[in-house]
């Protein structure tokens, strides 16, 4: 008997042993960056949101910064009518607010949200230089007026210019849609206290935008209106440079989630396959023609 209860104290051991070293990891199936279970005491958590608040505060921040002011920038810069110079910005806008659909069906299916945010702040950052040389090099901005006469940007000067503009519009769309996610997953949804935190980082993740917001609206544009736009535009570029730089110096701390899959691909799927078997005939039988009409539809899911 003695040697039955030994076995069984030593097996209740082992079964506690085992349970506090699986609390040690994070339970909710993310990775660390080199592919294993992530400690939660050295990942993810309170540690990793400051480089994803300062990602987000510097991104906002450089985003405004041209945004708000763009389009006086037309009018007093490129010589724009008032009526061309807000088409212009407002179709830009417009496609900012189209691209996190591109984004986001990317990080949701093929890439997962660190790699999305990364290779798509590259894009931003080039898109921000783009525009700050069209803004500083004499030979890419259109001349000063002479009196009445005011000559319009030539097409090459317009097309440094534009391709800044849709660089960042296409960079924006890949940081918009998955940061606040991949700021999320710093949290075990299965842990009580980090799914406590988790609200918490979203009161501070909006907070960081605001201040972002704020310091563009002001700042920036009042450098702009008396300095000049080379260093109005420069400024944003540094502060995109700067949002990259943090998000990359948080890697080692970062929870990653796997690409699990979009909605929006089934259903293109879906669509796709509607389309093909839109000419098909409806057999006589009406007892078994869902079976040849519907089965090729629901297998392109599988």
């Amino acid at each position: 008997m003695a040697s039955i209860d030994e076995e069984r104290s030593l097996l209740e051991v082992e079964e506690s042993l085992i349970q506090e070293e699986v609390k040690l990891y994070a339970e909710d199936g993310s990775i660390d960056i080199h592919g294993n279970p992530p400690l939660k005491q050295t990942t993810g958590n309170w540690k990793a949101c400051p480089f994803i608040f300062a990602n987000e505060c510097c991104e906002r921040l450089a985003y405004y910064g041209i945004a708000k002011n763009l389009i006086t920038y037309f009018t007093n810069e490129l010589h724009e009518t008032n009526v061309s110079a807000a088409r212009h910005v407002m179709t830009w806008q417009g496609t900012c607010y189209i691209t996190p659909l591109i984004g986001a069906l990317i990080a949701d299916a093929y890439w997962g949200r660190y790699w999305t945010i990364a290779c798509f702040s590259a894009i931003y950052f080039t898109g921000m230089v783009a525009l700050t040389l069209s803004a500083s090099v004499p030979g890419l901005k259109p001349a000063e007026c002479i009196g009445s006469l005011c000559p319009p940007a030539t097409m090459v000067q317009s097309t440094v210019l534009f391709s800044g503009l849709y660089l960042i519009a296409l960079g924006t769309g890949g940081i918009k849609p998955c940061v606040s996610s991949f700021g999320a997953d710093q949290f075990d949804k299965t842990d009580p206290s980090e799914r406590v935190r988790k609200a918490s980082f979203f009161n501070w993740f909006y907070f960081t935008i605001n201040i972002g917001a704020f310091v563009s609206s002001t700042v920036l544009v009042w450098i702009q209106e008396n300095y000049g736009w080379e260093l109005g535009f420069l400024i944003p570029t540094v502060f995109m440079g700067l949002a990259t730089m943090s998000f990359f110096f948080g890697t080692p701390l970062y929870r990653f989630q796997k690409p699990r899959g979009s909605p929006i691909t089934s259903v293109c799927q879906v669509l796709v396959a509607a389309y093909r078997k839109s000419n098909l005939k409806v057999p006589e039988d009406s007892t078994d023609g869902y079976k040849k009409i519907f089965f090729p539809l629901i297998s392109c899911l599988n």
